[in-house]
């Protein structure tokens, strides 16, 4: 596969889309039904909050070691490791569920599924430039983001019918097979692969490009560092405040079913789904420097939200606003972050791209898992409307000082 080849989805290409479909909805009903199991088991948005904060840890460390390996590592080769790797954990948590007490094995699982696909992330971010040309950028990561939505999609919908009807153990089932399936697929894709010198131990190589990465982040492309800082704001402030609060209203606040979070967080997906197809199709016409304003309008999104959850609303009516809701704002959200990897990806050389995406993504995500901490608390000691709402309000003014900073790296 070489870059001047003008299709898009050649062999490859459909074969690590195929493969990403395959996984990450292995990853998508786990990430839906372990949280879920654990707040249904505890009933404590607090307990909820930390151990999503301390699960979140390890895909922030992990992303930047997991972009070095990316740049000097196979690709498809991390890809089809890691998958094993991931149907491996599964099995020994399903081996041990019911045997040990619940929290440990529920926090040291999901941190080491969050730090596998911490790791994973970056070979498949840097090997779109290599599959597809840099005029079919933009449009190869639309359709790699529409492939996570997709599998955000009916993860949560397949998630919330198993998990209401037969609990948590097919569930761990099916994810293992997808794990296994995805792993085997991927065995067949071949990646351009330059190999880079290596010299000194695995820590001093890790060290090396690390250092590497984040010298020509500050020497050539300063602007990267703005991103990350509004990013990790918008993070802090508004992501982690439905990454908790969206399973409390629902399940906690709202009172309702499993499968009616499974239909709110496949809303999520689709939302995502449609804000991809609609970068693709928009291509050039969609402009980053218009980023300021997806972040205002899923910050005003996330405040309707928090206005469905007022004391007399309906419990039905405030479902469908938050479900509502969901869509619009993995709409903007996707959108926003096609954009970006797209505007990265064209002003990266490609021996560093694997670590300076991992690196912009391990720097955006370090203030989440502080926010779902605390944001736990909150929802367990304040009125969820209020939380969201005030998340809402911060997230405006994150908003409002973006804008410089995507018209400076629009104009690279």
């Amino acid at each position: 596969m070489t870059q001047k080849q003008t299709a898009l989805f050649q062999r490859d290409f459909t074969l690590v889309v195929i493969g990403q479909i395959i996984s990450l909805f292995g990853n998508a009903i786990l990430r839906f039904a372990l949280p879920l199991y654990l707040l249904r088991q505890t009933e404590s948005p607090a307990l909820f909050g930390a151990v999503g904060a301390a699960a979140f840890i390890p895909a922030v460390l992990c992303s930047p070691i997991g972009g070095v390996i990316a740049d000097r590592v196979n690709k498809r080769n991390i890809m089809v490791v890691l998958d094993f790797s991931t149907a491996g954990l599964i099995l020994f948590f399903t081996l041990l569920l019911g045997h040990i007490s619940l929290v440990p094995l529920m926090v040291v699982c999901l941190m080491l599924l969050y730090g596998i696909a911490g790791a994973y992330q970056p070979a498949v971010q840097a090997s779109i430039p290599l599959l597809a040309g840099a005029e079919q950028l933009t449009s190869a990561n639309a359709v790699i983001n529409m492939v996570n939505t997709l599998s955000g999609l009916l993860g949560p919908m397949v998630g919330g019918v198993l998990f209401g009807s037969f609990g948590i153990r097919p569930i761990l089932w099916v994810s293992i097979g997808c794990f296994i399936l995805s792993a085997v697929m991927e065995l067949f894709i071949q990646i351009p692969h330059q190999p880079q010198t290596t010299a000194g131990g695995v820590l001093a190589i890790v060290g090396k490009d690390l250092k590497e990465s984040w010298r020509f982040i500050r020497r050539e492309r300063p602007v990267f560092l703005t991103v990350m800082v509004v990013l990790a704001l918008f993070n802090l402030v508004l992501s982690a405040a439905l990454i908790v609060g969206i399973p409390v209203a629902v399940v906690q606040v709202l009172g309702m079913s499993d499968s009616r979070l499974g239909i709110t967080q496949a809303a999520m997906g689709l939302g995502g789904l449609f804000g991809g197809g609609l970068v693709a199709c928009l291509g050039a016409r969609l402009r980053l420097r218009c980023g300021n304003i997806l972040l205002l309008a899923a910050s005003l999104t996330a405040a309707g939200m928090g206005a469905a959850l007022l004391p007399g609303v309906a419990f039905s009516v405030g479902w469908w606003v938050v479900t509502g809701m969901s869509f619009a704002i993995m709409v903007l959200s996707t959108a926003l972050v096609v954009l970006l990897s797209a505007a990265v990806q064209r002003q990266t050389p490609p021996n560093l791209l694997g670590k300076v995406m991992a690196f912009i993504m391990a720097v955006s995500n370090c203030a989440s898992p502080l926010g779902q901490a605390v944001y736990g608390v909150l929802f367990e000691n304040c009125p969820a409307w209020a939380v969201l709402m005030g998340a809402a309000a911060a997230a405006v003014l994150t908003a409002v000082y973006s804008r410089k900073v995507f018209c400076a790296l629009e104009k690279g």
